[in-house]
């Protein structure tokens, strides 16, 4: 069994004391999130039938509590990888993220003690605006992507997905003046995708960055089509890469997630809305 921690809420950031105990423990209780009253003890412990924790897959925007504790958890022979979300973006859409040039160093010293294939980078909403338009993205992926070469082999992009919480709070900054949204040309499969098309343009773009960077770009649940503007549909549970790290099996995609998502199965042991970073564009932030 494969648990993510956390898609729900930046458990590594804000809540690592919390879980270190929980691994100490060797389970924790997860609610279900559309039903409280329905409770899962999930075990944090490898098992010889197969119902423990094979591996972890952490998601944060700050991985300066997993590079304190990265000995300890290597010495529990645990595997692990992680997501590290760095933007960049303004305080009026990441009010309390913290400051690209820190986390990029931090990212730097934990491959060099796990290793940059278990470090994957996030550039993730990508979000156009009029204070986030194309040539932001260009010359601010390209300033990451500079920063990072070497640290990580993989970044993972998105477009945006509108969700009923961050609709609210965008609109609510539109009215304010802080910021136009602007919907790319492509939000799904099906719609047109060419080298005529900004969005198309702006991924191309991206793709070619990662590349002279050496790294590897991955689409998270985005249409096919990004294969055309030379980013392959990946998995942030990627069933694959634990298979050539450690050989672990971990079971078909994970029907769970959105249609277009490719992650393996696993167990999330988040809970959503109690998250402070406060991104704006944010699913789980309620």
């Amino acid at each position: 069994m494969v648990i993510s921690v956390s898609r729900r809420c930046d458990i590594p950031r804000f809540r690592f004391d919390w879980f270190m105990e929980k691994l100490n423990t060797g389970f924790v209780d997860v609610a279900n999130p559309f039903n409280a009253a329905q409770i899962r003890r999930v075990s944090l412990r490898p098992s010889p039938e197969g119902g423990g924790a094979a591996a972890f897959v952490f998601w944060t925007r700050d991985p300066r509590a997993i590079l304190a504790n990265a000995e300890m958890l290597e010495k529990l022979r645990l595997p692990f990888y992680v997501m590290v979300t760095v933007t960049g973006y303004p305080a009026a859409l990441e009010p309390n993220a913290p400051p690209a040039e820190i986390i990029c160093a931090a990212i730097g010293e934990l491959a060099r003690k796990i290793g940059p294939r278990r470090v994957i980078w996030r550039y993730d909403p990508v979000f156009l605006s009029s204070i986030t338009d194309e040539d932001f993205h260009r010359r601010n992926f390209g300033a990451l992507a500079g920063n990072l070469a070497g640290a990580v082999r993989r970044v993972i992009v998105s477009l945006y997905d509108e969700y009923g919480g961050a609709k609210r709070r965008i609109a609510a900054l539109e009215k304010a003046g802080g910021l136009q949204m602007r919907t790319p040309a492509l939000s799904g499969e099906g719609l047109p995708f060419s080298a005529d098309n900004g969005a198309y343009r702006l991924l191309a773009g991206l793709a070619q960055t990662a590349k002279d960077a050496d790294m590897e770009i991955q689409s998270c649940a985005g249409a096919e089509n990004f294969q055309t503007a030379g980013i392959k549909a990946g998995a942030c549970v990627d069933g694959e890469l634990l298979r050539e790290l450690w050989g672990i099996e971990s079971g078909g995609r994970d029907k769970n997630q959105r249609p277009r998502c490719l992650c393996a199965q696993s167990v999330d042991i988040g809970r959503y809305g109690d998250c402070p970073a406060g991104c704006v564009y944010c699913y789980a932030h309620r």
